[in-house]
Order: structure tokens, then C-alpha cells, then sequence
């Protein structure tokens, strides 16, 4: 098991003043008054507008999302997106690399607005940790979107904007940081802009340590408080990971209202870890009863293919049409070969070899139209079919020794899983005065095909569903706004929580899918406001989820100390909270980002098999905090320093939570002239990054550890040549036109 592959790492008509993530200008202004915005005529829809005067730092907000720059990040010029995502408001990064907005890991992560197959399956988490940061310009969160968007993802929307130019000429730029522990990256990206053509790419490498070490501590009950036996195991494990990003894209316009775009990427990830763990089991009275070491060698390697070629035609002003195909594949070919060395009691040695092929492969093709309607309204519809064809082959040996394993057929199997989706939406925005209405409508028919070759499981569904959803934007002045929502959305389960066949992961772990899992689903709401004054922004949002069918891990002990892991449907759950977000300056130099999430959670597994002997009895609930915050300090117009912290709040689980989890970052930046700039930053400062999970059932106490050694220090340099980096005006192809 890779114990580190990730985490090593409108409104109507207004805008506000300067909020990045976090925000700090290169060179502070002298103080005054922020500028106004005038306000729109009555029945004049406006979207996304920012006061700001650059672009690329502004918090934006419309009526259905908000976007976050991350140019000011100094995490983001030596960092994965991972590192760049833990300085988001409403978005959470574990010790493992997962996503979460809101305690939610059920995350859709687009590119420019469009899905990325890269960040599905149980490569995700690595594919974040893949990306340079350096090539996302802004991070738009949207926690409830509109019905023009697929329901996928119940959490809500993370959209990644990249780095474009539209400058004529040619312009890019060359980075190179070196960090400790063998970590480094180098990336390199160019551009080339005319009347009518657009040529753009980068490339980079990025090399990473993936050490670590982990502590299990499990006890097994009777039921009524009885010990009956404990298993103790540590383990440390070292490695490395390297990963490469290629991409390539082009505009060209072929008429002034037409143009035909059209992008490749291509991504590889290799990691390479060699766990040494040590295993003792104990009796009733504490006698020992098994001592093994097991030494231990993964390797993982998964690359990546999209291509995507779209046609927009411009009918008018905010009249077009847009046609977008794209195809992506994604091979992860995993390797475990495990050996435990028995020490008690003598007897041969046990090799395991477990291969695994997971092929991905994700086909979408979509029509988007959008139109202008009277009174300042405006309709967009589209269609969207995209079907996902995924095939999971595992292989096991098992014997003495490596040399002699033979095929071992109880982990041994095949599983394919296709799902179709056929989906159509319209949306309606119309303004009335101060107020702007959005509502919609996406009607999805969704047919599902699983095939358990090995054990010879076949099940087809189908399901048609409705997604409605309404924002609603008042402006209450030039500096205030207030939005409500609300939007109905789905979690499909994932294909591997589907595959009814066990595996075993070690000796002591096995897992298992179930074919009989339903979907869930989420009706969510949401009421914000924010406030802008004298430079500083305020966002204050009250929300509020109702889950049916959430599907949850339940662990179960089974003899000789063995967990299983299976998937259960919880009955129902419920989550609400305050989300408050604060940024401005404290002096001319000195500027904050701050950001809490104040969070409930209630959990009702009464409704799973076995439930009350496995800790499910009750309905659970907690309260916890979470949050981040960052110090910009820019003493001259040349030098910036910067201090960010986040802290994951507590999570709970059916049996049992996950500890809070606290990382830290430092960095300093000097800028040499306007092309020239170093950087030195410092992360994880205090080792303090950690997984911990508890799980306290009347059959099992099992107090589980992970802390990967990610603390290390970067020196880079970035140079850049020709044109800025600006954003240009970004095509819609359903996903939201991201930033003006």
C-alpha cells in the first residue's frame, strides 16, 4: 500500500475589493479609498466584475460562484495544487492528498471548467499532487452550482484555471526549484499570439521523497468490554516519486465569429516506495502469539492522455454556440510484492505478489448554447453524453518465496464497469431591479453496467433523475450583497466500491465493494453576504446539507485479526455551518487572509447490517473547527514574505473520527526586475502533519497513525520573457466561462 502518494505535499451587478489567496500586491499602493462601482441600470444583468487593479490577485464572486487568485501564493511557486489548494477557503487537503469542500470529500475537479478523468479513481490524490500550482492562475470554488453543470459531486465544484496569454507576440517562462530530501521541479512554458492564431504549452517535471512512517494499534472486544486479543505493528517506510506534465493547445479563428480551438495533455506519474513494517499479535493475557517483519516493495505508475477540440460560433454579444468533444485515458499499473519473515512461530516465509492493470477511459461530447433575452435575461441550454469505460484486472501469486509463487486465485479477478450518461439542462437568469433570479433545470438518464467476471456477477441499471436548483442575488449597496441557494445534487458510488470481490491488501487487511449500493443524494442550501470597506472584504455564508444513501466504510473483524472493509448506504446524515472569510490590510505593508469554517455533523447509521454490534446504534454527531490564515509582509516593493497555516477540522465517521490535522508554510520572495525573481520557501515548519483515525466499537478499538516526512525547505528561480501572463476571454463549454 502507498502509505504517502499525496498530500506529501451574480451577485448582481457587484464586485468586491481585494481578496486574493491570500492577497498582496507586489508593490503595496499608498492607502485610499476603494473605487466604486457604478450601478448597473435596472434590468442589466452584470457578472463577475472585480475593483481591483489586478486581475490576477482579486477575489471575484457571481451569482453561483467564487473565484480565488493564487498569483500572491508563494506556496504556488514551488508547490503542487495540493499545496495551493490548502490556502482556499472551503477547501481541505489531508495528510493522503484528498480533496474536501465543507468536511465533504465528494469533490468534482474540472480544468477550465471542463472534467478531467486525471483526478478520477484511486489515483486522484496523486494526479493534484502531479500538477505544478505554478500553472493555475485562479481557483473558482463553487459549493452549490447551477443545473448547468453536472450534479456529480455532492460537495460541490473545485475549477483549476490555468495560465493563458492573449498578448500578441511571443511570450514564457522557465522555473527551477531545488528543495531537500531530494525534491525539486523544473517547468518551462511558451506562447505565441497573432490576429487569428494561438499557440500555447508548458512542461515540467517535478521530483518528490515519499517517506513516512505508520503505527496500528488494534484491540479486539467481546462486546461487553472483554479483551480478546490486540495486534501492534509499526512501520517506516522510504521512496520517490517523479512526475511529468506535457501539454499543447491552439486557437485559431477562422472567421471573426468563429473559432476552432483544440488541446492535448499528457501527464506520467512513478513512485517507488519500500515499507519496513514490524508485526506482533498478542492473546488475551497479553502473551505474544505472532512476531513478523515484513519487508515490503510498491511501485506505481500511471499515465494520462486527453485531447479535446472545440468549435465556438458568436452570433452576438453573449449569443453563441459551443460544440466541445474530448476523449481521455488513464493506465495505473500497480505493483505490491510483500514478504513476512516469522518469528514467532518458526515457520516458512510467505511471499505475496499483487499486480494490478486499471484502465480508465472517459468519453464526453457536449453542446452549450447561450442566448440574450429581453430585459437584460439571459438562457443558456445544453446537452451533454458522456460515458465512462473502466476495466480493473487483478493478479496474485503467493508462495515461499518470490522466485516460487504460484497464481493464487482468491486474489485473482476482473471487474468492468460502464456508465452512460445521456443529460439536458436549462437555465433561466433574469434581473428585477436590485434582485437577479437564476434557476434551473438538468434532467439526467443515467445507465449503469457491472460485470464481476471472475465471479460471475452481472447487474445493469438505469435511473432518471431530475436536478433543480435557484440562486437568488440582492444588492443591498455599492459595498454589500446577499445571495441564497439551493441545488439538488448526486454521488455516484465509485467503481471499485462497487467490485463485490475481496481483496487482500496485507495480511490483516482486506476489503471488499458492494454491487447493491445506492447513490446519494444531497439537497443543499446556502444563505451568504458579503462586505466590502476601505480595502477589506468580509464574507459571512450559513449552509446546510440533508444525505440520503451516503455511502460510508464499515470494519469489520473477522478472526485471526483480520479487518475487512466493506461499503454500506448510511440511512441519512446532515450537515451545517458558518463559513466566515476575512482579507485586508493591517498596515501599508502588512496584509491577512483569514478563513474559519465552524461545523456540525450528524451521522445515522441505524439502517446498516450488523450495525449495533459494529458501532453503528446510534445516530452520532459533533461539532468541530477547521480553518486557515496567512500573513503577507511586503517591507519594499522588491521583497515579500509570507506565513500560512491550515487546520483540518475533526471528521466525523460511523465508527469512530479522524483527528484534526495541522500543516504550516513560510516563504520570502525577491524580485531582481520584472523578469527576474528567487524564492525560498519552508514547509510543514513544525513536522506536524499527521493522519490520525480512531475507531471505538463494543467489538474493536483501533487507534491508527500515519505521518509522511514532507518538512523541507526550496530555493528556486523563476524567468519570464515577452507578453504578461494574462487570462484571456475563456470559452464556456458548459462548465462556466471561468473569470472575465
Amino acid at each position: 500500500m502507498l502509505l504517502a502518494t499525496a498530500a506529501l505535499s451574480v451577485v448582481a451587478g457587484q464586485a468586491c475589493a481585494q481578496a486574493s489567496a491570500p492577497a498582496a500586491p507586489d508593490k503595496a499602493p499608498p492607502a485610499k479609498a476603494p473605487a466604486k462601482v457604478a450601478k448597473p441600470p435596472a434590468g442589466k444583468t452584470v457578472e463577475g466584475i472585480t475593483v481591483t487593479g489586478q486581475s490576477t490577485q482579486a477575489y471575484r464572486s457571481s451569482i453561483d460562484r467564487r473565484s480565488y487568485g493564487v498569483a500572491n501564493d508563494l506556496a504556488t511557486t514551488t508547490g503542487s495544487i495540493s499545496d495551493a489548494l490548502k490556502n482556499i477557503p472551503s477547501v481541505e487537503v489531508d495528510v493522503q492528498g484528498n480533496v474536501s469542500l465543507r468536511g465533504d470529500q465528494n469533490v468534482t475537479i474540472m480544468i477550465d471548467g471542463k472534467p478531467s478523468g486525471i483526478f478520477k479513481g484511486p489515483g486522484a490524490a496523486a494526479a493534484l499532487q502531479a500538477m505544478p500550482a505554478d500553472q493555475v492562475e485562479r481557483v473558482e470554488v463553487i459549493t452549490n452550482p447551477s443545473a448547468q453543470y453536472s450534479p456529480e459531486g455532492t460537495a460541490g465544484i473545485i475549477n483549476l484555471i490555468t495560465k493563458q496569454s492573449r498578448k500578441p507576440g511571443r511570450s514564457g517562462s522557465v522555473r527551477l526549484n531545488v528543495g531537500t530530501g531530494e525534491r525539486g521541479n523544473f517547468g518551462v512554458s511558451g506562447a505565441y499570439n497573432s490576429n487569428k492564431l494561438t499557440l500555447s504549452g508548458d512542461a515540467s517535471i517535478r521530483f518528490d521523497a515519499q517517506d513516512g512512517t505508520a503505527r496500528d494499534e488494534r484491540t479486539f472486544l467481546d462486546g461487553q468490554g472483554g479483551e480478546l486479543g490486540s495486534i501492534r505493528s509499526t512501520t517506516k517506510q522510504v521512496g520517490a516519486a517523479d512526475f511529468w506534465n506535457l501539454r499543447g493547445s491552439i486557437d485559431y479563428d477562422l472567421t471573426a465569429k468563429t473559432r476552432l480551438s483544440g488541446e492535448v495533455r499528457l501527464s506520467r506519474s512513478e513512485a517507488q516506495v519500500k515499507p519496513l513494517q514490524h508485526f506482533a499479535a498478542f492473546g488475551p493475557t497479553g502473551a505474544a502469539t505472532l512476531a513478523f517483519d515484513s519487508p515490503q516493495r510498491f511501485t506505481d505508475g500511471r499515465p494520462n492522455q486527453a485531447i479535446q477540440g472545440s468549435l465556438r460560433h458568436k452570433f452576438g454579444d453573449d449569443h453563441d454556440l459551443v460544440v466541445n468533444l474530448s476523449s481521455d485515458r488513464t493506465d495505473d499499473r500497480r505493483e505490491g510484492a510483500i514478504t513476512e519473515v516469522f518469528g514467532l512461530p518458526v515457520q516458512p516465509n510467505l511471499f505475496t505478489n499483487l499486480h494490478t492493470v486499471i484502465t480508465l477511459i472517459q468519453t464526453e461530447g457536449k453542446a452549450d448554447y447561450t442566448r440574450p433575452m429581453p430585459d437584460g435575461g439571459k438562457l443558456k441550454a445544453g446537452y451533454d453524453l458522456r460515458s465512462d469505460d473502466n476495466e480493473y484486472d487483478n493478479i496474485g501469486l503467493r508462495g515461499v518465496a518470490e522466485a516460487t509463487a504460484a497464481p493464487d486465485p482468491t486474489q485473482t479477478n476482473l471487474f468492468r464497469y460502464r456508465q452512460t450518461v445521456n443529460a439536458a439542462y436549462l437555465t433561466y437568469e433574469q434581473p428585477f431591479g436590485d434582485w437577479t433570479v437564476l434557476g434551473g433545470l438538468r434532467l439526467e438518464d443515467v445507465r449503469l453496467d457491472l460485470d464481476q467476471v471472475t465471479s460471475g456477477i452481472v447487474r445493469n441499471t438505469s435511473r432518471q433523475d431530475a436536478y433543480p436548483s435557484l440562486h437568488l442575488a440582492y444588492k443591498v449597496s455599492d459595498d454589500t450583497q446577499l445571495t441564497l441557494s439551493y441545488s439538488k445534487r448526486v454521488q455516484r458510488p465509485s467503481p471499485q466500491d462497487l467490485n463485490p470481490f475481496v481483496s487482500q491488501r496485507d495480511q490483516f487487511t482486506e476489503s471488499a465493494g458492494n454491487p447493491g449500493l445506492k447513490p446519494q443524494i444531497t439537497n443543499s442550501f446556502e444563505a451568504a453576504g458579503q462586505y466590502r470597506a476601505n480595502g477589506a472584504f468580509y464574507l459571512a455564508t450559513l449552509y446546510y446539507r440533508q444525505n440520503e444513501n451516503g455511502v460510508t466504510d464499515v470494519i469489520t473483524p473477522l478472526a485471526n485479526g483480520v479487518l475487512l472493509t466493506t461499503k454500506e448506504n448510511l440511512s441519512q446524515s446532515r450537515a451545517a455551518g458558518l463559513e466566515l472569510v476575512a482579507n485586508g490590510k493591517l498596515t501599508k505593508t502588512l496584509s491577512y487572509n483569514v478563513s474559519t469554517n465552524l461545523y456540525w455533523n450528524e451521522i445515522d447509521g441505524s439502517g446498516i447490517p450488523l450495525g449495533p454490534g459494529l458501532g453503528f446504534g446510534e445516530t452520532r454527531s459533533t461539532f468541530a473547527v477547521g480553518g486557515r490564515g496567512s500573513l503577507t509582509w511586503q517591507p519594499t516593493p522588491k521583497d515579500m514574505w509570507q506565513f500560512n497555516a491550515q487546520l483540518n477540522a475533526k471528521r466525523l465517521t460511523p465508527q469512530g473520527y479522524t483527528e484534526p490535522q495541522f500543516i504550516s508554510f513560510l516563504g520570502y520572495r525577491h524580485k531582481f526586475n520584472d523578469s527576474l525573481s528567487a524564492v525560498v520557501t519552508a514547509q510543514d515548519l513544525f513536522a506536524s502533519l499527521r493522519f490520525r483515525q480512531i475507531i471505538d466499537t463494543p467489538t474493536l478499538r483501533d487507534r491508527a497513525q500515519f505521518q509522511p516526512a514532507i518538512r523541507s525547505v526550496f530555493v528556486g528561480l523563476a524567468w519570464t520573457f515577452g507578453a504578461a501572463q494574462k487570462r484571456p476571454q475563456t470559452f464556456d463549454f458548459g462548465g462556466g466561462a471561468p473569470g472575465p
